[in-house]
């Protein structure tokens, strides 16, 4: 910057030592002193010392100006400046962060400058975004920002992050608000990124081809049940009694082997157990042969109650000498006072006779011990194991046609899977809504069924029908996420607990949110079109190209993907074969290709 310099600064004042007065306007014609001069050697003496004022006045002219210009400028900034990670440019969550590395060089700062620098992204259509601004100051100021020495110049580090505004070409400058004082700097500003990767953001699109949660059925057509059955023995004593023998189990266990017999085509036996037992007290060799007569009797019986019927079954019997284990469990269950003491006996001591006096010692406890839990001991357990047959698949389909208030709320949601058409499904579902309307899997189901169709607003209209299922929640969720917002989506997945499929969609929101390590192990069981991208973003690229070939229907999203894959793994070739094959079945891939940063070297 050029000061104004005042010539009556420099021009000899009245009073000098030569006594002379020299105007600054006798400059302007150095001609006519010379033909003043003439060849006086007086004259001549004279006109030197002149000349030699007028040389150091503007020597001492230019320097000033020099000193000042170089002391009220801050020169240009070269991109060799700053370092932009990642360059280009790529999107996480939504938005476009970066860390600038910059060097302010030696004798750059000057002493009294602030400088604030100003990150822009400036997009194809002329809008220009600001970013977070960082401020450096120099020596000689006095504040709080990073102070950059003249001398030595200096490093930062700044971050930032733009809004992603769908403009992949976008670019990144560096712009600066620059002050040496009051006074206004001009520093030009400098390209720093260009271009913005935003693969992260095909999660938006990957997600349309999620499947939603569906509330599962219970509907099994066979079912393994038992039933239990205890006849009680008199110490020391092995004959069944009468009174055992109509006892509220017994009876109940005659009247399922009936039952079982008298409808074969809903029930079916598998076998009957028998185990019979002798209490810990009374030495082992007593109560094995106590034990083994037990089971003889018990198992007579059984085989006698099998003849009456007429039904033939497996009958396994077995017994066991002393029934310590069932003994620790009572003991376990009751009140007895020194019920710690006993089970501390027990986990001390492992031979049954020194088990059996530890405990005998323990008087007062023993007494109880011989009145409330050894009885329970003496005893056989009589088991039926059978199963329940329900309604074949044929069977189902032909009551909904009949009369669909015949069949259970799990026959008719299980009978939704046996349609093979989405407007069937939803006409099953339909029907268990209006037959069991306070059961909301119907309407949770009805919702899957329309996002998988692409009626995002019908899905969530039948989601907000249902007072609480967990489904529902992890549904919401997935609605959110597919409209970009984040935190909504995590609000109700959080609430979507033990819900059915909700890997998957836990797996869509740490993609959303970044998480790729994270989404990639959500989706371990799952081959989809945000599996794969969850891959690429994580780089694990063999994992990616194996989800690829497992995902039954390949769309142009499926194809995109692999494009991508490819033009990371430099196999350039099948990238544009599988680029060609995504715009063939979407032709809006063409444009969106055109401006994607990662496959700017692919042929289209």
């Amino acid at each position: 910057m050029a000061i104004p310099i005042n010539k009556s600064t420099f021009a000899p004042q009245k009073g000098s030592h030569d006594g002379e007065m020299v105007d600054t306007r006798d400059l302007k014609s150095l001609d006519h002193l010379d033909d003043r001069a003439g060849s006086s050697p007086a004259r001549g003496t004279k006109n030197q010392r002149y000349f030699m004022k007028k040389e150091t006045i503007l020597l001492i002219s230019a320097a000033t100006l020099m000193t000042f210009t170089s002391c009220s400028k801050l020169g240009e900034l070269s991109a060799d400046n700053f370092t932009v990670t990642p360059n280009p440019l790529e999107t996480q969550k939504g938005v476009v962060p970066a860390t600038i590395n910059g060097h302010f060089p030696e004798k750059y700062m000057k002493k009294k400058a602030v400088v604030t620098v100003v990150p822009e992204l400036r997009y194809s259509n002329g809008a220009v975004e600001k970013g977070t601004t960082a401020t450096f100051q120099g020596e000689s100021v006095r504040g709080n920002d990073q102070t950059i020495n003249y001398r030595m110049g200096g490093n930062y580090t700044m971050k930032t992050s733009f809004a992603y505004a769908g403009d992949n070409k976008a670019e990144m400058y560096l712009t600066f608000d620059a002050r040496i004082g009051n006074k206004k700097m001009e520093v030009p500003a400098i390209k720093v990124a260009d271009g913005i990767v935003a693969t992260s953001e095909l999660y938006k699109r990957t997600i349309l081809s999620t499947q939603a949660a569906v509330a599962p059925d219970a509907y099994q057509r066979i079912t393994k049940k038992k039933l239990d059955a205890n006849i009680k023995f008199l110490i020391q004593q092995a004959t069944l009694r009468k009174s055992e023998l109509k006892n509220n189990s017994v009876q109940e266990f005659v009247k399922m082997l009936k039952q079982i017999n008298n409808d074969r085509e809903k029930l079916n036996l598998e076998n009957i157990e028998v185990s019979a037992y002798a209490s810990p007290d009374g030495g082992f060799n007593i109560n094995d042969k106590l034990a083994g007569e037990r089971q003889k009797v018990s198992e007579k019986y059984v085989n006698q109650e099998l003849k009456k019927i007429n039904i033939d079954a497996p009958v396994d019997a077995k017994y066991t000498a002393q029934d310590w284990e069932g003994f620790q469990q009572l003991v376990k269950a009751s009140n007895i006072q020194d019920k710690e003491v006993i089970l501390r006996v027990l986990s001390m001591y492992k031979d049954p006779q020194e088990r059996e006096q530890q405990i005998k010692n323990i008087s007062s406890a023993f007494r109880e011990l011989a009145d409330g839990i050894l009885p329970e001991l003496r005893r056989a357990r009589l088991t039926i194991n059978y199963e329940t047959i329900g309604r074949s698949d044929d069977q189902i389909l032909e009551q909904l046609k009949a009369d669909p208030a015949k069949l259970s709320i799990e026959e008719i949601l299980y009978g939704a899977t046996l349609k093979s058409t989405t407007d069937e499904k939803k006409e099953v579902y339909l029907t268990a809504a209006k037959v069991y309307p306070n059961d909301y899997r119907a309407y949770n189901n009805i919702a899957a069924l329309e996002f998988e169709r692409g009626n995002y607003a019908a899905a969530k209209e039948y989601l907000l029908k249902i007072k609480s299922l967990p489904e529902a929640n992890a549904n919401l969720g997935l609605l959110a996420l597919k409209d970009g917002d984040i935190a909504t989506a995590e609000r109700y997945i959080a609430s979507a607990t033990d819900a059915n499929g909700l890997a998957e969609i836990m797996g869509n929101l740490n993609l959303a949110k970044g998480n790729y390590a994270q989404a990639e192990e959500d989706f371990a069981e799952v081959y989809s079109n945000s599996a794969v991208l969850a891959q690429i973003l994580n780089h694990d690229y063999v994992s990616a190209a194996v989800t690829l070939k497992y995902i039954q229907n390949l769309d142009a999203t499926s194809e995109y993907l692999r494009a991508l894959m490819s033009a990371r793994m430099n196999n350039n070739d099948d990238a544009a074969e599988a680029l060609r094959e995504a715009i063939k079945k979407d032709a809006s891939l063409a444009k969106y290709a055109a401006n994607d940063i990662e496959l700017q070297k692919i042929e289209k």
